[in-house]
């Protein structure tokens, strides 16, 4: 039997509404599954207008440094779907709790979600002008040597299989390297392929390799079919459901962190003739010196670039 997709949000159709469900994985922050949920329920009022809409969510990883949920899961469960999204839906279910809405389901949805940030000194996004390291943990433990693979599957909450594709076997990779002053805590961990491993990012920022994994997944989702059953590959294949990414055609360099820019990034094509290239080549330099990393003995990587192109665009720009 196929496993169980490891990231996705899907709707289906309740005997007596929408059904919208949503798992959000260790790689997904705040504002992506916010994003996504909003948008499922926009296309759940699209299609079934006025029908009863519940929100099912669950959580994967996202824990604190007391075992609890973390700021980006208590944010979601708490202030999004049980707070500004709960009005537009007729019941939520997530870890914290099952509540019903008092009120009438409103179905004025608007067209566009903003997410907002309170000027309270909270802590949001990569300063790029410190160049500091960020981890996902705040107070990382003592520990000395790695976690097991397996209490590294437990936290992230699925099989010991590559985040990106599912295939095994797989390798520890550091969220944030430790020559970087990453930890072995295990929520500085991911489970990668080999080959997804030689791929991601190695610097300061936790939430920037974590959105690394998120654009990989989605990249090569195909490929997380490859091993299923014949008749589970042909039965996704008769409702259109691609399996396998095919040969790619291979790239240059500098070709791979400019599509890599374009993709996670959302540089466009204005952006690689509009810049002060000497200015940014200069900033380049300083970030990849001073906040990112190699692995192993393996030179710099097309994603490590790319973060360091966009940290230094922020620079050049002021968007510290």
């Amino acid at each position: 039997m196929a496993r169980r997709p490891r990231q996705q949000t899907r709707k289906s159709r309740a005997r007596k509404g929408v059904a919208i469900y949503h798992d959000m994985k260790v790689y997904e922050n705040f504002e992506r599954s916010a994003q996504r949920i909003f948008e499922c329920v926009q296309a759940a009022q699209k299609q079934s207008p006025g029908a009863p809409r519940y929100l099912y969510l669950d959580i994967q990883g996202h824990r604190n440094e007391a075992g609890g949920y973390d700021h980006d899961a208590l944010e979601l469960m708490r202030d999004f779907a049980m707070g500004w999204l709960g009005q537009y839906l007729t019941e939520i279910s997530n870890p914290l709790l099952h509540i019903r809405n008092p009120k009438r389901q409103r179905d004025d949805l608007p067209d566009v979600l903003r997410i907002g940030y309170p000027d309270d000194g909270s802590d949001y996004g990569y300063d790029p002008t410190t160049l500091a390291v960020k981890p996902r943990e705040r107070r990382p433990n003592e520990r000395r040597t790695p976690p097991s693979v397996k209490a590294i599957a437990d936290y992230l909450g699925g099989e010991a299989a590559c985040l990106v594709c599912w295939r095994t076997p797989v390798e520890r990779a550091h969220v944030v390297p430790l020559q970087l002053g990453g930890s072995m805590d295990v929520r500085n961990f991911a489970l990668l392929c080999p080959a997804h491993h030689a791929e991601a990012p190695d610097v300061a920022d936790a939430e920037s390799f974590w959105a690394w994994v998120d654009y990989a997944e989605l990249r090569d989702s195909p490929d997380k079919w490859l091993d299923a059953p014949t008749e589970v590959k042909d039965w996704l294949q008769e409702h259109g459901v691609r399996v396998g990414v095919g040969e790619r055609e291979p790239l240059s360099f500098f070709a791979s962190v400019k599509h890599e820019l374009k993709s996670l990034y959302h540089w466009t094509d204005s952006d690689f003739t509009t810049e002060d290239w000497p200015s940014l080549m200069e900033e380049f330099h300083k970030v990849l010196d001073e906040a990112t990393g190699r692995h192993f003995a393996v030179e710099k990587k097309a994603s490590t670039h790319a973060w360091a192109y966009h940290m230094a665009r922020r620079r050049v720009n002021g968007q510290g």
